[in-house]
Parts: C-alpha cells; sequence; structure tokens
C-alpha cells in the first residue's frame, strides 16, 4: 500500500503536486468546508483531473485533520493506491430521519461480496438517525465486517451538509466504501473523555432520535434550565453539555448523545442516534485534558499486529464538541493519538456531528457522539 497526503489553502494551493506522487491512486479521500465543496470551480476538483480512474470521496466538515494540524476552510487529502486491496463505493438517500434504517439496507445490499472486509462510511450530519443507519447496515452485511466513518458537519451552522463521489456533490445521502480482500488489515478505536455530573432521568417520551420528555418534563425545557445563559446558543452550545445514554438507571457506563437540533413549539431534542423510551440519560461535561487523554486511548485501541508494512493510513474522526471545549489546544488531541501510532503513519480526517465506530467485536458498533476515532489501513506483505 501506498500512501501520499497533500493539502490545499487558499494561500498556498496544493501542498505538493497531485499528479506526481510517485505510485499508482485507486482511492482519494478528501475532507473540505462545505463552501469550499459547493463552489463550481473547487480545488478539490483538482484531485480528478489528476487521477481521473481513481474512486473520489469527501464530505464536508467542521475542521479538517492534516498530519497533526486542525485547520479551517482548507481541503485535506490523502492519495492510496492498493497492492491487492479492491475499493468499491456505494450511494443511498436519507431524506429525513425515518429513512436511515432503508439507507443503511440499501448500502449493504450494493456492498455485500463474499471478500468484503470493512465498510467505511460518510454520511449526511443533519438528518440522518446514525442508530437507524448501522441497524440497516447489519441486517444484510455479515456479523463479522467491521464498520466506522462518521457524519458529515457544517461548522458551527447546522444547515446543511454533504458527501461527494466523484463529481457529485450530494445532500441527504449517506456514501459507504468497501474494502475487498485478503490482504487488508483494518483497525479501530474510539474513546471520549467526557464525565457525567447531575441526576440521572428516565426517558419517558421519544420517538426514534427526538427526544419530547425526560421524567415526564418537556426535555427542551429541562434542558435549557441546566444550560443557563448558554441556552440562547442552542443546537451549538448543547455540545459542550452532551448526555450520557444508560441502559438502566443502575449503570454508570453508556454511550454518549448529542444535540443536533431543537424544535421549540414541540419542546423536543433531536440527536444523532436513538433515544430510546425507558432508558436513563444523564448530563456530560469534559475539560482540554480529559478529552486529550481520551484521545490516547483512542490510538492505543486501535493498534495494529507486529509486523505489518508502513505506511499505514490513518482515518481520524473527531467531534466538533471536543473542538469547542478544547479551543485552541485542538492539535494537541490530534498529536496525542498520533504520537501512539507508528513512526510514519498518514492521517487525515475531520471534525464531525457524530463518528461510526466498532468496539471489540464487529457486531459492537453504534453512533457515537464526542468521541475521539481512527481506523487504521494497511496491507500484508506481499509474497
Amino acid at each position: 500500500m501506498h500512501v501520499t497526503t497533500t493539502r490545499w489553502e487558499r494561500e498556498s494551493g496544493w501542498s505538493r503536486s497531485l499528479s506526481e506522487v510517485g505510485h499508482p491512486v485507486h482511492l482519494q479521500i478528501f475532507f473540505s468546508a462545505r463552501d469550499l465543496i459547493e463552489v463550481a470551480d473547487s480545488p478539490w476538483r483538482d484531485l480528478l483531473k489528476a487521477h481521473p480512474d481513481a474512486l473520489c470521496v469527501g464530505c464536508s466538515t467542521a475542521g479538517e485533520i492534516s498530519g497533526e494540524h486542525v485547520v479551517d476552510h482548507s481541503i485535506t487529502a490523502a492519495l492510496v493506491g492498493f497492492a491487492t486491496t479492491v475499493v468499491r463505493s456505494a450511494l443511498a438517500p436519507v431524506s429525513c430521519s425515518e429513512a436511515s434504517q432503508e439507507a443503511g439496507v440499501a448500502l449493504a445490499d450494493q456492498l455485500a461480496r463474499p471478500d468484503l472486509r470493512h465498510v467505511w462510511i460518510l454520511s449526511d450530519g443533519t438528518t440522518v438517525n446514525g442508530t437507524a443507519l448501522i441497524r440497516g447496515l447489519r441486517e444484510k452485511l455479515s456479523s463479522s465486517i467491521p464498520l466506522s466513518g462518521g457524519l458529515a458537519a457544517d461548522g458551527a451552522r447546522f444547515e446543511s451538509t454533504c458527501v461527494v463521489r466523484g463529481s457529485e456533490v450530494r445532500r441527504g445521502h449517506v456514501l459507504g466504501l468497501g474494502f475487498y480482500g485478503d490482504d487488508l488489515v483494518v483497525t479501530h478505536g474510539f474513546a471520549g473523555g467526557w464525565s457525567p455530573f447531575g441526576p440521572k432521568r428516565r426517558i419517558t417520551g421519544s420517538a426514534g432520535n427526538v427526544l419530547y420528555t425526560l421524567d415526564d418534563q418537556p426535555a427542551l425545557e429541562l434542558y435549557k434550565r441546566y444550560l443557563g445563559e448558554r441556552a440562547g446558543g442552542l443546537p451549538a452550545t448543547g455540545l459542550l453539555f452532551p448526555l450520557q445514554l444508560l441502559p438502566d438507571r443502575s449503570f454508570d457506563n453508556g454511550t454518549v448523545r448529542s444535540i443536533l437540533g431543537i424544535d421549540e413549539a414541540r419542546q423536543s431534542l433531536t440527536f444523532a442516534g436513538d433515544m430510546p423510551i425507558g432508558r436513563y440519560v444523564r448530563l456530560m461535561r469534559a475539560s482540554a485534558d480529559e478529552l486529550i487523554e481520551g484521545a490516547e486511548r483512542a490510538a492505543n485501541n486501535s493498534a495494529l499486529p507486529e509486523g505489518i508494512p508502513r505506511p499505514l493510513l490513518a482515518l481520524l474522526v473527531s467531534c466538533v464538541g471536543r473542538r469547542w471545549v478544547m479551543g485552541q489546544r485542538v492539535d494537541e488531541e490530534v498529536e496525542a493519538a498520533l504520537a501512539r501510532l507508528p513512526e510514519g503513519t498518514k492521517a487525515t480526517g475531520f471534525y464531525s456531528y457524530g463518528q461510526i465506530s466498532t468496539g471489540a467485536s464487529a457486531l459492537d458498533c453504534d453512533l457515537h457522539n464526542q468521541t475521539m476515532t481512527l481506523t487504521v489501513f494497511a496491507e500484508k506483505a506481499q509474497k
């Protein structure tokens, strides 16, 4: 496997020539501010011109990861050449939250093959229910196939996100990459760093990923009381205080859920994943140091077996809420994660509205919020 990473910035253009990378290119993955994607002559289209036969995919972000740095209003890209691995893409519409499971089934139908080894997902970030999307994928895919990826973002605006395949820019769609072949090696890790506080409250009214009542009280009204003066900045300020979703009152560990939208008329909160009735939630908060430690744990969880040839490609997907908590220290979480990976690892990624990652087993996959996730790709040595 060969990997070249590069970055486009308005003042300087591409950091290295796209056409003179010195190796075949089969896959190009890029991440960009939405405003740059949607203009007709956007620089990401240079990727198509440089390697017209390569599969080119990307999405909008809330910040781009380029090596150890977090940048804005740029385009970061990885150009990948494989020895034997084959990559195919699938695209499915997700016009509303209720269509998420159907979109997952559609992706799986397009990608399922006996030699499928991994599925990496880029999804619309404002309409999708990530839990239902994963459920749909699991309906059709073998239980041994791990999933990872993330939800596209739109900075702090929460207005519109997009995914890209080839020359197509699509809103309200989910994109899946299927990786095929016995030589592919993929590991993944995720971790948070958030701490719960306050009482545990029971979900008494919800539908899918929309939360209506907690302890029979209007969810938005209750949440605003906790936020105080920050409530005026919702939904964006909700990323600073996510909810921990617990199976039962007796549990102290669960999945983190962030707010994507609010409805004043219904006094409801919309999340990136399911909020089932009968489960419990608790508010969470974090410091920059805690989040940086979480990034280190995520990288440790993604460690590759010994003897895998270099280079390695690491795709990092972190949450925009983590970025806001860390402020000017945001580079430190990327540096902390990459410091745990082998020297020479090529890294790119983005800040998202939600993260998808497999845990200890392929079946242990969920939509996460407020985590740092890593997916590391390599190929075995060729005989």
